[in-house]
């Protein structure tokens, strides 16, 4: 599974004294990182007032699907019972054993079976249903199907999907990446006034959003069986997006910082 990452982070912070929290959830927000400062304090109080960093962060992550599958479909009718059987199970067999011959295992390789009768003659089908995890190789196998079949045999469009934890790992991947995003920028404020950044003192995924990719509107008015696998891959992919809130410890600040204004100037 290929994770594409586009993160963009958005920090609010305050940085409040931990003498005073009737603003602690009042958080200053904007499109970059903005600090709320509260003056003066002595010299005696400066030393010895602590402060925290609230910090907000989001990340989005993208999978595309981790496996196809593919139904090839073989029908016979004919007068004769051992006709029909003969007939399919031939055309099965072949497929079967191509299937083995480029390295497919059994585990992903499913037949049934159905044989009735239809008015004076005898009507069999049989279903091979292919579970791919190579793009390439389904590609390729289902192209050999097509040129060494006759018509009867009818290949299936592939289906794309993602497994149960593909899935998961996504969300995880969303909200480590935004969680790291936020501590970088928590850093990098701390860093900017020349303070150090404590431990965190409260993680928490405040929103979660997942999404399947949508091809554009031209296309999307196209039928599915037109697409092409490129098409069907990105249609078939999934966004995750995650924002997380981070407050973390206390810092101790110094009497004698100095924010560049020249690095918040409009």
């Amino acid at each position: 599974m290929s994770l594409q990452q586009a993160s963009q982070s958005r920090v609010f912070v305050e940085l409040v004294p931990w003498a005073d929290r009737g603003r602690e959830n009042n958080l200053v927000s904007g499109e970059d990182t903005l600090l709320s400062l509260r003056r003066p304090f002595s010299a005696a109080q400066a030393q010895t007032v602590s402060r925290e960093v609230h910090v907000s962060g989001t990340a989005e992550v993208a999978a595309s699907p981790d496996r196809a599958q593919v139904a090839v479909r073989i029908s016979s009718t004919k007068e004769a019972a051992a006709e029909v059987k003969k007939s399919v199970c031939r055309r099965l067999d072949y497929i079967t054993q191509s299937l083995q011959q480029q390295g497919l295992q059994a585990e992903n390789v499913t037949v049934t079976k159905d044989f009735r009768r239809v008015e004076n003659a005898y009507h069999m089908e049989a279903e091979v249903c292919i579970t791919f995890t190579e793009f390439g190789k389904m590609q390729n196998i289902c192209n050999f199907l097509v040129e060494k079949l006759d018509s009867s045999v009818v290949i299936s469009q592939p289906q794309f999907y993602h497994t149960p934890g593909s899935i998961e790992n996504l969300r995880r991947q969303a909200c480590l990446v935004a969680v790291e995003n936020a501590w970088r920028k928590a850093q990098e404020v701390c860093n900017l006034v020349g303070q150090t950044l404590g431990k965190p003192l409260l993680i928490k995924e405040e929103e979660t959003k997942e999404w399947e990719g949508q091809i554009d509107d031209h296309q999307s008015s196209r039928l599915s069986s037109s697409l092409t696998i490129q098409q069907k891959i990105k249609s078939a992919t999934i966004h995750a997006a995650s924002k997380v809130f981070i407050n973390f410890e206390p810092l101790v600040w110094s009497s004698s910082f100095n924010i560049p204004t020249s690095s918040y100037s409009q």
